[in-house]
């Protein structure tokens, strides 16, 4: 019988890679014509991955999309987002080109090309607890956005009921038993947030493009109090209201004292409505929309398994997660009378 041969393979195939940071930077150096870089260090390995580089002229962020995660069209249309916010005033990170005006890069990742792009560096630093001045600065600067975005159109996905509420089930079910408590709760809640949702009048809610990653992660604060947004990779077109009610939803699972969370949110609304106002309508619909919001990141989780959340996410860590905030916030009636009372 004769010996079994080994196939030979010049390398093994991948799905999900960390590119090696010396690279990054001779890449950078090369394609942007900038002198030898100081450093060059991997800040974040999540669905993207964030590098941050630095050299003479200052500090830069070099974001490297996931393999199949956005297309180029996709990744334009964001750009075009931010560009359109920068050119009105709005303090974000913006993208940089290369020598040859490109400022989508294509990369050959052992899994196939993946795009990056090279955005400046927002000054300050993230702060998980920050100031009430900060909160009511955020609003502001949120509501200036919708201001400029309102009616404003994206080639990008599109937040509503299918997108928040039903497209997320199947990704959760591939962790979480359908005959657990669990699952059982978030199928009696989606129903009842799809009647709320229903029940709307869209007539009167804002559309245009959203942001629906706004929150202490994605903005930096200087020593001056002033902020910078960024990290527009969820951005796509809904209800103006879902920023609001994202930026609230976060604000309660930071900010654990009851107390200091309602003079927060009064704050955050406070800054936003001296820009402009939220409806009734809009006001009705925060909470529900801050827990649909929950289904839909819950299932961003599930499906990115792979390249994000593998160390912790499987059906012990959902299951926490849905008693620890989901049900807390779906049960945090409090919030949801005095968001619509003339209180704030």
């Amino acid at each position: 019988m004769q010996p079994c041969q080994k196939k030979h393979m010049s390398s093994f195939p991948v799905s999900s890679s960390i590119l090696s940071t010396i690279s990054i930077a001779n890449y950078i150096q090369q394609q942007y014509n900038f002198s030898t870089a100081e450093s060059c260090k991997l800040i974040k390995a999540g669905i993207n991955h964030t590098y941050e580089l630095t050299h003479l002229s200052g500090k830069y962020i070099f974001r490297v999309y996931s393999f199949n995660w956005r297309s180029k069209p996709e990744i334009n249309e964001e750009l075009k987002l931010v560009n359109h916010l920068r050119e009105n005033g709005i303090p974000v990170s913006y993208p940089i080109s290369d020598k040859n005006g490109d400022i989508i890069q294509e990369l050959p990742a052992p899994e196939g090309n993946r795009f990056a792009v090279l955005f400046s560096y927002a000054q300050g630093e993230k702060l998980l607890n920050y100031s009430l001045e900060t909160h009511e600065k955020v609003g502001e600067v949120m509501a200036r956005i919708h201001q400029i975005t309102l009616n404003y159109t994206l080639k990008r996905i599109a937040y509503n009921e299918d997108s928040l509420l039903i497209h997320p089930f199947p990704e959760l079910r591939n962790f979480l038993p359908e005959n657990s408590e669990e699952m059982a709760f978030m199928t009696s809640l989606q129903q009842q947030l799809l009647i709320e949702i229903r029940a709307a009048d869209p007539a009167t809610l804002r559309n245009g493009a959203v942001h629906l990653d706004i929150w202490f992660d994605n903005l930096n604060v200087n020593s001056n109090g002033e902020i910078t947004i960024f990290d527009f990779d969820f951005c796509g077109n809904g209800w103006l209201c879902l920023d609001i009610a994202y930026y609230l939803m976060q604000l309660q699972v930071i900010e654990i004292n009851e107390e200091r969370y309602i003079a927060k949110l009064q704050s955050f609304l406070k800054g936003y409505e001296s820009v402009t106002t939220i409806n009734n309508e809009e006001r009705k619909l925060l909470h529900t929309l801050g827990l649909s919001l929950y289904f839909f990141y819950l299932g961003v989780q599930c499906q990115r398994f792979e390249n994000w959340s593998n160390v912790f996410l499987n059906e012990t860590y959902l299951k926490r997660y849905i008693d620890a905030r989901v049900k807390k916030y779906a049960e945090y009636s409090y919030f949801k009378t005095l968001i619509q009372s003339d209180r704030i």
